[in-house]
């Protein structure tokens, strides 16, 4: 007999660095879920990818047991990452902290693709562009 789901939340953590602090402890505490489970499982996860921001998403059942599955990160992080700046831009439209070309935006497309809503690789190019301009990032090519 299949479990009954009674609900599922978001949460974004570092990898490998999840504590019972929060987000983490009210999250799982008002739940009533062993939330220290979640974090030996999610640390031994998600360590291959140390100081990255992970979206995961929890699955939580009846009988107090959950799933979890962790998301690639956001594409805010890994253009920031690509081009090695701290933050985007407070006045996208003005103030510009940095050029991408087209083969980064093909990169992050590819570790993206499965959480994206689109079909194919041009689409998601495009995405990741749109992404990178409300961020202040000059997209070449």
């Amino acid at each position: 007999m299949a479990k009954k789901i009674m609900g599922t939340f978001k949460l974004q953590l570092k990898a490998g660095e999840a504590t019972m602090a929060p987000p983490v402890g009210p999250a799982f505490g008002q739940r009533g879920l062993p939330g220290m489970e979640f974090v030996k499982q999610f640390n031994a996860r998600s360590a291959k990818q140390p100081g990255m921001i992970l979206p995961v998403l929890v699955t939580f059942y009846s009988d107090k047991s959950f799933t979890f599955e962790i998301k690639s990160p956001p594409a805010s992080i890994l253009l920031l990452k690509a081009l090695g700046i701290e933050s985007g831009s407070k006045e996208a439209n003005r103030t510009k902290v940095g050029k991408v070309k087209r083969a980064q935006l093909e990169e992050i497309a590819t570790i993206k693709m499965q959480d994206l809503n689109c079909h194919n690789m041009e689409s998601a190019v495009s995405m990741i562009a749109g992404t990178a301009r409300s961020m202040g990032i000059v997209v070449e090519g």
